[in-house]
């Protein structure tokens, strides 16, 4: 049986196991960090929401969640054009709370300059970024990201969240697109 991401497949980046392992190591991390703190969650969605799930399970301390949706992609493009804007905002107001971006891929780096701007502006006690993956040789602005999952290469990944034109974010792995498997 072949299922259809095979055919965009070139290679697993990063397997389910490890994924697992490395987002519980996080998950206890920001717990100790966290502690007897008022930590909010912000997931940066639609590619956020599988790491968010899994990341919040691991944290021990309690904590609550929130919503945070923008856009930086032209249709058909698939890197960030630099101009981000708020699709869905925060349900609730963040000032006095110590806030967490929980992002799925930072390459360019424009849109959590972006988000950490904006939501600075809101009076949070502090603002810190957590993202599943790092393309650090990919950034054209500097961001102090916080807490990191994995460091990859500069490659087009899907799975655990990422899409495939909207497709294939529920996959358990991170793998890595066959090189002309998309036309842009």
């Amino acid at each position: 049986m072949t299922f259809a991401w095979e055919k965009y497949l070139q290679e697993k980046l990063i397997d389910e196991a490890t994924l697992s392992a490395r987002i519980k190591e996080l998950g206890r991390q920001i717990s100790e960090d966290y502690r007897d703190r008022d930590l909010l969650l912000i997931c940066v969605l639609k590619g956020g929401v599988v790491f968010l799930t899994d990341l919040m399970r691991q944290i021990t301390i309690p904590h609550e969640i929130d919503f945070l949706a923008v856009s930086s992609y032209d249709k058909g493009v698939r890197r960030s054009t630099g101009v981000v804007r708020i699709v869905k905002d925060l349900d609730h107001p963040i000032a006095g709370r110590d806030i967490l971006i929980v992002e799925d891929i930072i390459d360019s780096g424009y849109t959590l300059r972006y988000i950490t701007r904006n939501l600075a502006t809101r009076g949070p006690a502090s603002l810190k970024i957590c993202t599943l993956l790092d393309k650090e040789e990919r950034r054209e602005v500097d961001i102090e990201v916080d807490y990191v999952g994995f460091n990859i290469p500069d490659k087009f990944v899907f799975g655990y969240g990422l899409d495939v034109d909207q497709k294939f974010r529920e996959l358990p792995f991170i793998g890595v697109v066959k090189p002309g498997a998309v036309v842009d």
